[in-house]
Protein backbone atom coordinates (compact mmCIF):
# COMPACT_ATOMS: atom_id res chain seq x y z
CA UNK A 1 0.00 0.00 0.00
CA UNK A 2 2.40 2.43 1.05
CA UNK A 3 4.61 1.88 -2.44
CA UNK A 4 1.65 2.24 -4.19
CA UNK A 5 0.83 5.75 -2.56
CA UNK A 6 4.95 6.57 -3.14
CA UNK A 7 4.52 5.43 -6.81
CA UNK A 8 1.23 8.05 -7.41
CA UNK A 9 3.06 11.24 -5.45
CA UNK A 10 6.34 10.20 -7.68
CA UNK A 11 4.00 10.24 -10.89
CA UNK A 12 2.05 13.39 -9.66
CA UNK A 13 5.52 15.52 -9.13
CA UNK A 14 6.87 14.20 -12.55
CA UNK A 15 4.02 15.61 -14.10
CA UNK A 16 3.93 18.55 -12.78
CA UNK A 17 7.73 19.11 -13.81
CA UNK A 18 8.89 21.21 -16.31
CA UNK A 19 10.91 18.53 -19.20
CA UNK A 20 14.78 18.51 -18.34
CA UNK A 21 14.81 16.22 -21.33
CA UNK A 22 17.09 18.02 -23.59
CA UNK A 23 15.29 18.17 -27.51
CA UNK A 24 17.70 17.39 -30.58
CA UNK A 25 17.89 20.62 -32.35
CA UNK A 26 17.47 21.06 -36.28
CA UNK A 27 20.95 19.86 -38.02
CA UNK A 28 23.30 22.68 -39.82
CA UNK A 29 22.56 22.37 -43.39
CA UNK A 30 24.36 20.37 -45.00
CA UNK A 31 24.36 17.49 -42.71
CA UNK A 32 24.21 14.30 -45.38
CA UNK A 33 24.60 14.09 -49.53
CA UNK A 34 23.60 16.73 -51.36
CA UNK A 35 22.22 15.40 -55.11
CA UNK A 36 23.31 17.39 -57.78
CA UNK A 37 20.76 16.27 -60.99
CA UNK A 38 21.88 17.10 -64.39
CA UNK A 39 19.35 17.18 -67.20
CA UNK A 40 21.80 15.58 -69.90
CA UNK A 41 23.70 13.16 -70.88
CA UNK A 42 27.40 11.79 -69.04
CA UNK A 43 30.38 13.44 -70.82
CA UNK A 44 28.01 16.88 -71.88
CA UNK A 45 29.45 20.22 -70.73
CA UNK A 46 26.91 20.83 -68.09
CA UNK A 47 27.72 17.47 -66.63
CA UNK A 48 31.09 17.90 -66.66
CA UNK A 49 30.94 21.54 -64.54
CA UNK A 50 28.75 19.47 -62.15
CA UNK A 51 31.18 17.11 -61.56
CA UNK A 52 33.56 19.52 -61.08
CA UNK A 53 31.76 21.87 -58.82
CA UNK A 54 30.04 18.72 -57.08
CA UNK A 55 33.50 17.62 -55.84
CA UNK A 56 34.33 21.09 -54.72
CA UNK A 57 31.20 21.56 -53.12
CA UNK A 58 31.97 17.73 -50.88
CA UNK A 59 35.14 18.67 -50.37
CA UNK A 60 34.34 22.25 -48.72
CA UNK A 61 30.76 21.29 -46.87
CA UNK A 62 32.18 17.87 -46.06
CA UNK A 63 29.05 15.67 -47.75
CA UNK A 64 28.34 13.73 -50.81
CA UNK A 65 28.02 15.12 -53.40
CA UNK A 66 26.10 12.24 -55.89
CA UNK A 67 25.70 14.07 -59.60
CA UNK A 68 22.64 12.29 -61.01
CA UNK A 69 22.11 12.04 -64.66
CA UNK A 70 18.55 12.39 -66.28
CA UNK A 71 18.62 13.12 -70.19
CA UNK A 72 16.33 13.24 -72.61
CA UNK A 73 13.43 15.48 -73.78
CA UNK A 74 15.65 18.72 -74.13
CA UNK A 75 15.85 18.46 -70.17
CA UNK A 76 12.43 17.99 -69.34
CA UNK A 77 12.78 14.91 -67.36
CA UNK A 78 15.73 16.42 -65.16
CA UNK A 79 13.95 19.34 -64.40
CA UNK A 80 10.97 17.96 -63.82
CA UNK A 81 12.54 15.63 -61.26
CA UNK A 82 14.33 18.76 -59.04
CA UNK A 83 10.72 20.43 -59.75
CA UNK A 84 8.86 17.68 -57.29
CA UNK A 85 11.65 16.95 -55.27
CA UNK A 86 11.49 18.15 -51.16
CA UNK A 87 12.63 21.55 -50.89
CA UNK A 88 15.20 21.10 -48.12
CA UNK A 89 18.13 21.60 -50.39
CA UNK A 90 19.45 18.51 -50.51
CA UNK A 91 18.17 18.31 -54.60
CA UNK A 92 19.63 20.42 -56.83
CA UNK A 93 19.61 21.17 -60.68
CA UNK A 94 22.48 22.05 -62.79
CA UNK A 95 21.55 22.92 -65.99
CA UNK A 96 21.32 25.08 -68.70
CA UNK A 97 19.67 27.84 -70.49
CA UNK A 98 18.11 25.30 -72.78
CA UNK A 99 15.63 23.98 -69.95
CA UNK A 100 15.74 27.83 -67.94
CA UNK A 101 15.53 30.44 -70.62
CA UNK A 102 15.17 28.44 -74.30
CA UNK A 103 12.70 25.51 -73.30
CA UNK A 104 9.39 28.10 -72.99
CA UNK A 105 9.61 29.56 -76.12
CA UNK A 106 10.28 26.28 -78.13
CA UNK A 107 7.92 24.10 -76.80
CA UNK A 108 4.00 25.20 -75.85
CA UNK A 109 4.18 23.40 -72.80
CA UNK A 110 6.45 21.89 -70.48
CA UNK A 111 6.25 19.99 -67.35
CA UNK A 112 7.75 22.44 -65.33
CA UNK A 113 7.65 26.30 -64.92
CA UNK A 114 11.16 27.58 -65.05
CA UNK A 115 10.30 30.70 -62.76
CA UNK A 116 7.45 29.59 -60.64
CA UNK A 117 8.89 26.00 -59.92
CA UNK A 118 12.62 26.75 -58.89
CA UNK A 119 14.55 28.95 -56.33
CA UNK A 120 17.54 30.70 -57.97
CA UNK A 121 21.16 29.29 -56.20
CA UNK A 122 23.90 30.89 -58.58
CA UNK A 123 25.14 31.37 -61.80
CA UNK A 124 28.67 29.19 -62.71
CA UNK A 125 29.59 29.29 -66.01
CA UNK A 126 29.40 29.98 -70.09
CA UNK A 127 30.02 28.50 -73.19
CA UNK A 128 30.69 28.50 -76.72
CA UNK A 129 29.77 26.59 -79.53
CA UNK A 130 31.42 25.27 -82.52
CA UNK A 131 30.61 24.68 -85.94
CA UNK A 132 32.14 21.33 -86.59
CA UNK A 133 32.60 18.54 -89.38
CA UNK A 134 34.52 15.67 -89.85
CA UNK A 135 37.67 15.76 -90.46
CA UNK A 136 37.57 14.23 -93.86
CA UNK A 137 34.67 16.78 -94.78
CA UNK A 138 34.93 18.66 -98.04
CA UNK A 139 34.78 21.85 -95.74
CA UNK A 140 38.10 22.92 -95.21
CA UNK A 141 36.44 26.46 -93.50
CA UNK A 142 33.23 28.63 -93.00
CA UNK A 143 33.35 30.39 -96.07
CA UNK A 144 32.98 26.98 -98.30
CA UNK A 145 30.57 25.57 -95.82
CA UNK A 146 28.64 29.05 -96.43
CA UNK A 147 28.22 28.75 -99.95
CA UNK A 148 27.08 25.25 -100.13
CA UNK A 149 24.54 25.86 -98.15
CA UNK A 150 23.84 29.25 -100.16
CA UNK A 151 23.58 27.20 -103.01
CA UNK A 152 20.18 25.40 -101.72
CA UNK A 153 22.00 22.16 -101.23
CA UNK A 154 20.80 19.95 -98.49
CA UNK A 155 22.91 19.17 -95.66
CA UNK A 156 21.43 17.62 -92.07
CA UNK A 157 22.85 18.39 -88.47
CA UNK A 158 22.35 17.21 -85.32
CA UNK A 159 21.58 18.57 -82.23
CA UNK A 160 20.88 17.20 -78.34
CA UNK A 161 19.53 20.67 -76.58
CA UNK A 162 18.40 24.38 -77.33
CA UNK A 163 21.49 25.77 -78.07
CA UNK A 164 22.87 23.25 -80.43
CA UNK A 165 19.59 23.27 -82.61
CA UNK A 166 19.03 27.12 -82.85
CA UNK A 167 22.30 28.30 -83.52
CA UNK A 168 22.30 25.77 -86.47
CA UNK A 169 18.65 27.03 -87.43
CA UNK A 170 20.13 30.53 -86.93
CA UNK A 171 22.73 29.69 -89.96
CA UNK A 172 19.70 28.20 -91.75
CA UNK A 173 17.93 31.42 -91.80
CA UNK A 174 21.05 33.70 -91.99
CA UNK A 175 22.30 31.78 -95.66
CA UNK A 176 18.60 30.44 -96.48
CA UNK A 177 19.48 27.30 -97.11
CA UNK A 178 17.83 23.84 -96.85
CA UNK A 179 19.17 22.18 -93.21
CA UNK A 180 17.41 18.69 -91.44
CA UNK A 181 17.36 18.77 -87.84
CA UNK A 182 18.03 15.01 -86.51
CA UNK A 183 17.55 15.05 -82.52
CA UNK A 184 19.62 13.18 -79.84
CA UNK A 185 19.05 12.48 -76.28
CA UNK A 186 23.08 14.20 -75.60
CA UNK A 187 25.71 15.59 -77.65
CA UNK A 188 28.59 12.50 -76.81
CA UNK A 189 26.14 10.33 -78.82
CA UNK A 190 25.45 13.15 -81.81
CA UNK A 191 29.41 13.61 -81.95
CA UNK A 192 29.94 9.83 -81.96
CA UNK A 193 26.96 9.76 -85.35
CA UNK A 194 28.85 12.43 -86.97
CA UNK A 195 32.10 10.55 -86.84
CA UNK A 196 30.17 8.02 -88.05
CA UNK A 197 28.94 9.77 -91.44
CA UNK A 198 25.01 9.40 -90.04
CA UNK A 199 24.76 13.77 -90.87
CA UNK A 200 26.79 16.36 -91.87
CA UNK A 201 27.38 18.92 -89.16
CA UNK A 202 26.72 20.40 -85.93
CA UNK A 203 26.95 23.09 -83.70
CA UNK A 204 28.55 21.87 -80.16
CA UNK A 205 29.31 23.22 -76.95
CA UNK A 206 33.24 23.09 -76.39
CA UNK A 207 33.76 20.61 -73.58
CA UNK A 208 32.72 17.25 -75.70
CA UNK A 209 33.78 18.30 -78.74
CA UNK A 210 37.54 19.64 -78.25
CA UNK A 211 38.87 16.52 -77.56
CA UNK A 212 37.92 15.30 -80.86
CA UNK A 213 39.51 18.65 -82.31
CA UNK A 214 42.52 18.35 -80.85
CA UNK A 215 42.74 14.48 -82.20
CA UNK A 216 42.30 16.02 -85.39
CA UNK A 217 38.82 13.61 -85.67
CA UNK A 218 36.79 16.85 -85.84
CA UNK A 219 37.32 19.96 -87.78
CA UNK A 220 35.71 23.27 -86.36
CA UNK A 221 34.80 25.81 -88.77
CA UNK A 222 34.02 28.51 -86.44
CA UNK A 223 32.76 29.54 -83.21
CA UNK A 224 29.47 31.32 -82.05
CA UNK A 225 30.84 33.92 -79.83
CA UNK A 226 30.98 37.29 -80.35
CA UNK A 227 34.40 37.33 -79.79
CA UNK A 228 37.03 34.14 -80.65
CA UNK A 229 37.26 31.42 -78.00
CA UNK A 230 40.68 30.79 -76.03
CA UNK A 231 40.55 27.32 -76.50
CA UNK A 232 40.22 27.55 -80.64
CA UNK A 233 42.17 31.00 -80.99
CA UNK A 234 42.85 30.24 -84.53
CA UNK A 235 39.42 29.28 -85.13
CA UNK A 236 37.01 32.32 -86.68
CA UNK A 237 33.71 33.56 -85.13
CA UNK A 238 30.55 33.21 -87.49
CA UNK A 239 30.29 36.90 -87.29
CA UNK A 240 33.71 37.46 -88.38
CA UNK A 241 32.98 34.88 -91.23
CA UNK A 242 30.20 36.87 -93.11
CA UNK A 243 26.99 37.22 -90.83
CA UNK A 244 28.12 40.27 -88.35
CA UNK A 245 25.88 40.25 -85.61
CA UNK A 246 25.89 36.50 -85.26
CA UNK A 247 26.46 35.50 -81.82
CA UNK A 248 25.11 32.61 -79.77
CA UNK A 249 26.54 31.54 -76.04
CA UNK A 250 25.15 29.02 -73.75
CA UNK A 251 25.20 29.43 -69.80
CA UNK A 252 24.93 26.82 -66.81
CA UNK A 253 23.19 27.54 -63.34
CA UNK A 254 21.92 26.02 -60.55
CA UNK A 255 18.50 25.62 -58.89
CA UNK A 256 16.69 24.55 -56.04
CA UNK A 257 13.15 23.79 -56.09
CA UNK A 258 10.44 26.19 -55.20
CA UNK A 259 10.03 27.11 -51.26
CA UNK A 260 13.73 26.09 -50.57
CA UNK A 261 14.61 28.05 -47.88
CA UNK A 262 16.47 31.25 -47.57
CA UNK A 263 19.37 30.15 -45.34
CA UNK A 264 19.65 26.79 -47.60
CA UNK A 265 20.15 28.85 -50.53
CA UNK A 266 22.23 31.30 -49.20
CA UNK A 267 24.28 28.23 -48.01
CA UNK A 268 24.58 26.64 -51.58
CA UNK A 269 25.39 30.09 -52.59
CA UNK A 270 28.06 30.29 -50.55
CA UNK A 271 29.60 27.02 -51.80
CA UNK A 272 29.15 27.82 -55.02
CA UNK A 273 31.51 31.23 -54.78
CA UNK A 274 33.51 28.73 -52.78
CA UNK A 275 33.85 26.39 -55.60
CA UNK A 276 34.72 29.07 -58.54
CA UNK A 277 37.13 31.26 -56.67
CA UNK A 278 39.17 27.94 -56.20
CA UNK A 279 41.80 28.21 -58.67
CA UNK A 280 42.02 24.32 -59.29
CA UNK A 281 38.69 24.27 -60.26
CA UNK A 282 38.48 27.30 -62.69
CA UNK A 283 41.38 25.41 -64.24
CA UNK A 284 39.39 21.78 -64.49
CA UNK A 285 36.57 23.92 -66.01
CA UNK A 286 38.54 26.18 -68.50
CA UNK A 287 39.78 22.88 -69.96
CA UNK A 288 36.34 21.45 -70.35
CA UNK A 289 35.43 24.74 -72.33
CA UNK A 290 33.66 26.19 -69.50
CA UNK A 291 34.22 29.61 -68.46
CA UNK A 292 33.70 30.25 -64.69
CA UNK A 293 30.82 33.26 -63.73
CA UNK A 294 29.69 33.15 -60.63
CA UNK A 295 26.39 35.26 -59.63
CA UNK A 296 24.26 35.78 -56.36
CA UNK A 297 20.96 34.09 -56.09
CA UNK A 298 19.23 36.99 -56.55
CA UNK A 299 21.41 37.99 -59.43
CA UNK A 300 20.32 34.53 -60.49
CA UNK A 301 17.19 35.30 -60.31
CA UNK A 302 16.96 38.57 -62.64
CA UNK A 303 19.58 37.48 -65.12
CA UNK A 304 16.84 34.40 -65.58
CA UNK A 305 13.81 35.98 -66.34
CA UNK A 306 15.83 38.43 -69.10
CA UNK A 307 17.44 35.76 -70.61
CA UNK A 308 14.05 34.26 -71.24
CA UNK A 309 12.83 36.92 -72.78
CA UNK A 310 16.48 37.51 -75.31
CA UNK A 311 15.91 33.29 -76.26
CA UNK A 312 12.29 33.58 -77.18
CA UNK A 313 12.99 36.32 -79.95
CA UNK A 314 16.43 34.01 -80.58
CA UNK A 315 13.84 31.43 -81.18
CA UNK A 316 11.46 33.24 -83.15
CA UNK A 317 14.30 34.79 -85.21
CA UNK A 318 15.64 31.48 -85.85
CA UNK A 319 12.04 30.88 -87.41
CA UNK A 320 11.05 28.34 -85.14
CA UNK A 321 7.89 27.10 -84.43
CA UNK A 322 6.60 25.86 -80.86
CA UNK A 323 6.51 22.36 -80.64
Amino acid sequence: MIRKIFFGLVCIFVGTQPCFVPIASAQPYPSRAIRMVVPFAAGTGTDAVARIIGQAISKNANVPVVVDNFPGANGFIGAKEVARAPADGYTILMTTSTTHAANAAMFKQLPYDPIKDFEPVGKTGDATLALVVRSDSPYRNISSFANTIRSKKSLTFGASSASTRIAAEMLKLRLKGNLLYVPYRSSPQALTDLLGGQFDFMTCDLSPALPLIRAGKLTALAVTSKQRDSHLPNVPTIAESGLPGFELTAWSAAFAPARTPKAVIDRLNFFLRQALEDEGVRKQMIEKGVTPSYSTSEELGIFVVQESKKWAQVVRDAGISPE
